[in-house]
């Protein structure tokens, strides 16, 4: 049997309904790889950013320059941006901090790292007295545009003085804004945030947290990427229970909440971001939707954000939505021990989460049957 074969040319001739029956192979756009991207190098890329926008921003601390920083977080950029903007610092956080609340005061905009937060304590005069205080005393004449940013919260470790959470500390105080990120896109969007924001920043990182990466999305890899002080995030939606956390304690609650799905409790997990501004406005919804409200924290339980949040749902609309008290778990009222077993003790994790502690039976972690029955009890109730 012979088979007539169509020239090309004729072929391209032929109209387009006549070809309407030939298989055809179809193409489609793939959605772009997610971008993974530690902690450190966002915060990286955050100061790199804001260095090469803006001249006026500079980066002192204790071996930010020449050693790329302790934590590795200034890598790269005294080699970019030389000994004007990058300036290592004697072991003086008192002298280094008020060289840049007067360099603030001046016109430029610092960023002051602290190797850990615990060494702020050796400025805090500076800090409170000096920088969050002048915008205010200058009736808005003078304002204090300073990052003090680095490691904060409990680390692994290295005990009482270095490690402990100073989130209540510095929020208690009017004129500073304070913010404690949890993932990438969180550090990168508050340090430049923060940089650019006319008020004394206090920005809480958490040394566990440099090296974990997340999910960068294709607008957080921009530069003009920011997130806004002062606005929460849902990182997981849910019906039954509100946790609501910042900084490393975050991992703890999306941790709890997977755990709790299994058995059929949806937690709804708030990364708060900012602890002053506090978006409360975010907690209330989420109360107002599931009822109950778990608090979470790493800092010690007395005066704490968590005391602060209940205070704030008990005076506000979402008070007469609570089915049950709310539930604070922090971290132990103690100073932070050196020997691994009690420092586990004392630090929040995914299981502290899934119950009520009770320090003075000194129960620690509860098993997890216990909180299955008090999942099943709430689900009842809705």
């Amino acid at each position: 049997m012979a088979v007539a074969v169509l020239p090309l040319k004729g072929l391209l001739r032929v109209g387009a309904g006549r070809l309407s029956g030939l298989p055809r192979r179809g193409f489609h756009r793939s959605p772009p790889a997610a971008i993974q991207v530690t902690v450190r190098d966002a915060l990286n890329q955050a100061l790199d950013d804001e260095l090469e926008r803006d001249e006026k921003v500079f980066l002192l601390g204790e071996e930010v320059a020449q050693y790329d920083g302790a934590y590795k977080i200034s890598r790269g950029l005294w080699k970019k941006y030389g000994d004007k903007r990058i300036i290592d610092t004697p072991i003086s956080e008192m002298g280094f901090t008020g060289i840049a609340v007067g360099a603030a005061m001046a016109g430029l905009r610092p960023v002051c790292e602290f190797m850990t937060f615990n060494f702020s304590m050796q400025a805090i005069d500076h800090i409170i007295n000096s920088a969050a205080k002048t915008y205010y005393m200058s009736a808005g004449l003078v304002p204090v545009p300073i990052v003090f940013r680095g490691p904060n919260g409990a680390s692994a470790g290295v005990a009482a003085q270095h490690s402990q959470c100073f989130a209540a500390w510095y929020g208690h105080c009017p004129g500073l804004k304070v913010v404690s990120p949890w993932s990438a896109e969180d550090a990168k969007g508050l340090l430049k945030s923060s940089i650019r924001d006319d008020n004394p920043v206090v920005m809480l990182e958490n040394e566990l947290m440099y090296g974990v990466p997340f999910e960068m999305s294709e607008e957080a890899m921009s530069k003009d990427f920011l997130v806004p002080i002062g606005k929460a995030k849902i990182e997981r939606p849910g019906t039954h229970i509100t946790l609501v956390s910042h900084s490393r304690p975050v991992s703890h609650c999306v941790e709890a909440a997977a755990v709790l799905a299994k058995d059929g409790v949806e937690c709804e997990v708030i990364n708060l971001r900012s602890i002053r501004p506090m978006d409360i406005e975010t907690v209330e919804a989420s109360v107002m939707k599931t009822n109950n409200l778990v608090t979470v924290e790493g800092g010690w339980p007395q005066f704490g954000v968590g005391a602060e949040i209940c205070a704030r749902i008990m005076e506000g609309p979402a008070f007469n939505h609570l089915d049950a008290p709310v539930v604070r778990v922090t971290g132990a009222d103690v100073p932070m021990p050196y020997a691994k077993i009690l420092e586990d003790n004392c630090i929040p994790q995914g299981q502290t989460v899934l119950a009520h502690p009770d320090l003075e039976e000194g129960a620690g972690l509860l098993v997890a049957e216990a909180v299955k029955g008090w999942s099943r009890h709430l689900l009842r109730r809705k």
